[in-house]
């Protein structure tokens, strides 16, 4: 039998959740800066760059990376940063997750399906795939 959360550890995380989702990098990296795992996950396996990266928060996912943040984390859909970032139509967290060492091929369905999907032949050019 397992404990219950502790009411104060759902109520930060959710902060910094939201925290991912708003942008709000300074205050984001303080809590990662004093401990919090760049890595960390929602009930739904986002982590904070996923959160970031959907929400067009280039400067998060930057600063979040530079901490350690895998970029190629897959929520519990598959879906990764990037791929993310190419449904949302979001080019410079494309960059950002790109110049972070991002993977156009992984996850489900990857970026480069996503492109593909919706017909984004720069972002295939991008990616180097036909």
């Amino acid at each position: 039998m397992s404990e219950a959360p502790d009411p104060d550890v759902v109520e930060l995380a959710t902060k910094i959740f939201d925290l991912a989702r708003q942008g709000r990098t300074e205050a984001l990296v303080a809590y990662v800066d004093a401990g919090v795992p760049a890595n960390l996950t929602n009930d739904r396996g986002d982590s904070l760059v996923m959160l970031a990266a959907y929400h067009g928060h280039a400067a998060a996912v930057r600063a979040l990376i530079a901490r350690g943040a895998e970029v190629d984390r897959a929520n519990d859909r598959g879906q990764t940063p990037l791929a993310g970032a190419v449904f949302k139509d979001e080019p410079e967290v494309i960059k950002a997750l790109l110049d972070g060492g991002a993977d156009p091929a992984a996850g489900t369905p990857s970026a480069v399906d996503t492109a593909r999907m919706f017909g984004r032949t720069e972002l295939l050019e991008l990616f180097g795939a036909q």
